[in-house]
């Protein structure tokens, strides 16, 4: 058996209207396409489907914390550093928070090219461009023995 990459991600929010808004404007920015769902809001492109559900309500007043059980972030891939950089450009335009920006991250692997920003409930949320990394040694050879980055 064999996984070939990840289907769909369902993402939990405080503020269903509000998120929408959010990820309706960076998932059009990155190609996705709004997908009809009787159940909750979704987005996709040709790889990947992403969902939003409301959270409960007890759940609804806990600040989003990446160190807890469960989701710490997620990082789309993208083409190139180019496309990186623009998409800051775009995060800048439509004021949506930047937590760190385009730059190299030799800690995450060689030549790993990345902007990190966060959704309305704080949620860590990357685009990275990582052309010959780790992830993709492991996949053609089976493994790479170059250490990665400390835990973060």
């Amino acid at each position: 058996m064999e996984v070939l990459g990840l289907d769909h991600v369902d993402l939990t929010v405080s503020d269903l209207e509000r998120a929408k808004a959010f990820y309706g404007t960076v998932f059009e920015a990155l190609g996705f396409r709004r997908v009809p769902h009787v159940e909750y809001v979704a987005w996709a492109n040709a790889k990947l489907a992403i969902g939003l559900r409301t959270a409960s309500d007890a759940e609804r007043k806990t600040p989003f914390d990446r160190f807890r059980p469960g989701l710490h972030h997620l990082a789309f891939r993208a083409l190139s550093r180019a496309d990186v950089d623009a998409f800051h450009a775009f995060l800048v335009q439509h004021e949506i928070p930047v937590l760190d920006p385009p730059a190299e991250y030799p800690e995450y692997g060689e030549d790993y090219y990345a902007v990190f920003f966060a959704d309305p409930d704080g949620m860590k949320l990357e685009l990275v461009h990582f052309p010959w990394g780790f992830w993709r040694k492991a996949q053609l050879e089976g493994e790479d023995p170059r250490p990665r980055c400390a835990a973060s």
